[in-house]
């Protein structure tokens, strides 16, 4: 009963003063569009939006349901509000994950005790276009640590510095990963976007599992300077919003030179195909692709059923035989830069072995460990040969032969299948997930919310050819009009 009155409370409009006041807080829900028209208009201001958030996080992140998903607030948060840049964020507050460097007080430390206390000297590229365009960095979000390439054992959501973020939805299952803390947040309320870093499913797997919108753009559209990385073939930010709408607002400030056209009948003519070799076998995440297949046909879409992406699990194991080479490159050039007392893999591994009751009470680092043995040039050729083969199978003779084949706009499919009950002591479930194709290509994923099952949130993946992102933000909008299928989470424990 106290919970239940705790989120009741929570999720009212939160009224600074008496009944007349010019400016109000927001609603727990409201978008980053439908925010800024309200700042635009005198309603409300940026510290009123920063201390809505603040207080929401008190009552659903800290205490209540406890999801655990914000790592560290920005001390300066409300000396920002009072500062805010004019621009296309002005004043609104954006969560970032904790693999993201920001130059302020705040540490990036992608969960990891081995970065404690590493505050960056400069911002990551992204983070300086969302400060110039007027947004506020609110604080930073938990992530699986080291963006779930530590070991085969891991749970999402878990980090040794954060702990474990729960789904809002239902707490005692997965939030996924490894954004868990800016899939939580956002689909919680407490704050009205985050940005989420992938390489595969990161983004589009916790959005998914979280009931919101993620977009997991074109790598390289988006800058990965300043980015904690894994491969830098594959690794990429995005935004993680309410609507597609938001994500599409926040992609026109990360990526620069960047326009979309979002408009209601953008379905109308467009030919989109159903990937059923990725659409899993659960019955009532089918039960609800189908239906929504109904609403696509009936707002214009011409849907080709079945088309086929082979040879996938093939690039996904290449890939992966890639990744693990290119992981030990690229994680020891950023540690080597950033300095610090550890400064390589094998420095890190070290590290978690000195501190293995903090760092590895649930899980080990079998990855790190196999990673660091993978350093002669005759891996590493392998290792350019694999990437190479990967990224022909699934992007050339994969996504764009079948989008050439059937003359498609994009390709369709189930994002994931309901997450699994937190299992610390034995890892995550290894739950569908429709990711592979386009993050071993580097080419646009789009989730949007499909619905729920045993109330637990599925999506619904849009897929196009490299730099297609403005078109599948068209698709995904035009999508979310018809379905309106986002459903606010309830906290069930």
């Amino acid at each position: 009963m106290k919970r239940r009155h705790l989120l009741q409370s929570a999720a009212v409009v939160l009224c600074p003063a008496a009944c007349g006041q010019k400016h109000r807080a927001p609603l727990p829900f409201a978008t980053l569009t439908d925010l800024s028209a309200m700042l635009k208009a005198g309603q409300t201001t940026p510290l009123m939006l920063v201390e809505h958030c603040l207080e929401r996080i008190a009552q659903i992140d800290k205490s209540g349901p406890r999801l655990n998903a914000v790592i560290e607030l920005n001390p300066a948060v409300r000396a920002l509000a009072a500062a805010s840049n004019p621009g296309a964020l002005h004043g609104l507050p954006i969560l970032i994950k904790d693999n993201i460097e920001t130059a302020d007080a705040m540490q990036t430390t992608a969960g990891s005790l081995a970065l404690r206390d590493h505050k960056p000297k400069q911002d990551a590229a992204l983070v300086t276009r969302l400060r110039e365009a007027g947004a506020i960095i609110l604080g930073k979000t938990n992530l699986s640590e080291w963006a779930n390439i530590r070991s085969p054992n891991s749970t999402s959501g878990w980090s040794a510095r954060g702990g474990l973020t729960r789904n809002p939805h239902l707490l005692t299952h997965s939030a996924s990963g490894s954004s868990s803390g800016s899939a939580a947040a956002v689909a919680a309320g407490l704050a009205p976007a985050a940005i989420g870093t992938e390489t595969n499913g990161s983004i589009v797997s916790p959005a998914s599992a979280c009931g919101i919108v993620g977009f997991k753009p074109t790598v390289g559209l988006i800058s990965g300077s300043g980015i904690i990385p894994i491969t830098h073939w594959q690794d990429t930010a995005g935004p993680m919003t309410l609507t597609v709408r938001d994500a599409a607002l926040l992609m026109q400030v990360l990526a620069g030179n960047f326009t979309v056209d979002l408009q209601p009948d953008a379905l109308k003519g467009a030919r989109l195909g159903v990937v059923r070799g990725q659409c899993g076998k659960n019955a009532q995440v089918l039960a609800l692709f189908e239906t929504a297949l109904e609403k696509l046909r009936e707002a214009g879409a011409i849907i080709i059923d079945p088309v086929k992406l082979p040879n996938m699990r093939e690039a996904g194991s290449l890939a992966w035989k890639a990744m693990l080479i290119e992981l030990r490159t690229d994680l020891n050039a950023y540690l080597e830069e950033r300095g610090g007392d550890v400064r390589s893999l094998a420095e890190l591994i070290a590290f978690n072995e000195q501190h293995r009751e903090a760092e590895m009470p649930h899980f080990g680092q079998e990855f790190f460990e196999e990673a660091e043995k993978l350093g002669t040039p005759e891996i590493i050729a392998a290792g350019v040969a694999a990437r190479e083969k990967a990224r022909r199978l699934a992007g050339p003779e994969g996504i764009d032969a079948a989008l050439q084949a059937h003359q498609l706009d994009a390709l369709i499919c189930p994002t994931n299948d309901p997450v699994g009950r937190i299992d610390l002591a034995h890892g995550d479930t290894n739950e569908r997930i429709a990711s592979t194709p386009a993050a071993v290509a580097g080419y646009p994923h789009l989730t949007v919310p499909l619905g729920l099952v045993d109330g637990l949130p599925v999506g619904f993946s849009f897929m196009g050819t490299t730099h297609a992102d403005a078109r599948i933000l068209a698709l995904g909008h035009a999508f979310e009009q018809i379905t309106q299928a986002r459903c606010a989470p309830v906290f069930r424990g």
